[in-house]
């Protein structure tokens, strides 16, 4: 599954001696972000329905790396402004408790969001996308120095991968090069599974009814 990570917000609001803080890990309206993204207002209601209804939150990450959980959420929900999250920092955990200091002292104060995009709408002269509908997978501690250029990498790919899905879905022919960008994203292939299975799938290595079955095959892995 392909996260795309949201640019960071420097927004938090409270922090305490034990570790709970507060801040907005995403804003509504205005200025395209610096990927070019707007986040319309009601985006995260289905995804923050869908997660009180499971008993679940969005999970909280360090610099959005899945093996580094640093604490939980407690609470997240929409406003005016944006997505207001309530979280709680394991102190217990090493990276947490530096977070921590992190936080305090002002060296860091980076929320940034991963989420799946279920709904956009795109204006092409601007060169911008309006979200409107996000699964929201977790939300980050990051600092911006360096998560910066990895997240802009992340959102290229996400964007990619999304194009393609929409395209496999209404039967349109994707190109080389986009099919072995969602085999690596959404397969997990590596450079050489990617090569060869766009050779199989899609040119079906010369033969129209394998080439066929193969654009069949990924328009169901497609969804």
């Amino acid at each position: 599954m392909q996260v795309k990570q949201g640019a960071a917000l420097l927004d938090i609001k409270a922090l305490e001696e034990k570790g709970q803080f507060e801040g907005y890990a995403s804003t509504f309206g205005g200025e395209p972000d610096s990927y070019g993204d707007i986040i319309a207002p009601g985006a995260f209601a289905e995804s923050l329905k869908a997660h009180a209804n499971r008993n679940s939150m969005p999970k909280m990450f360090w610099q959005h790396d899945a093996r580094e959980p640093i604490g939980k959420w407690l609470g997240a929900s929409e406003d005016s402004k944006g997505l207001l999250v309530k979280g709680q920092l394991n102190m217990g955990v090493q990276r947490a408790r530096e977070a921590y200091e992190l936080l305090k002292a002002g060296d860091i104060d980076g929320l940034s969001i991963g989420y799946r995009i279920r709904g956009y709408e795109v204006d092409e002269e601007k060169n911008t996308w309006t979200l409107t509908k996000l699964d929201l997978h977790e939300v980050s501690i990051v600092s911006i120095g360096a998560n910066e250029s990895a997240t802009i990498e992340a959102v290229k790919s996400g964007r990619l991968i999304h194009e393609v899905s929409e395209k496999l879905r209404a039967g349109v022919r994707p190109s080389e090069r986009e099919l072995d960008a969602w085999f690596k994203g959404i397969l997990d292939c590596s450079n050489s599974q990617a090569e060869r299975a766009v050779r199989v799938l899609l040119k079906g290595q010369g033969e129209p009814d394998k080439a066929a079955d193969g654009l069949a095959l990924l328009r169901a892995l497609a969804g």
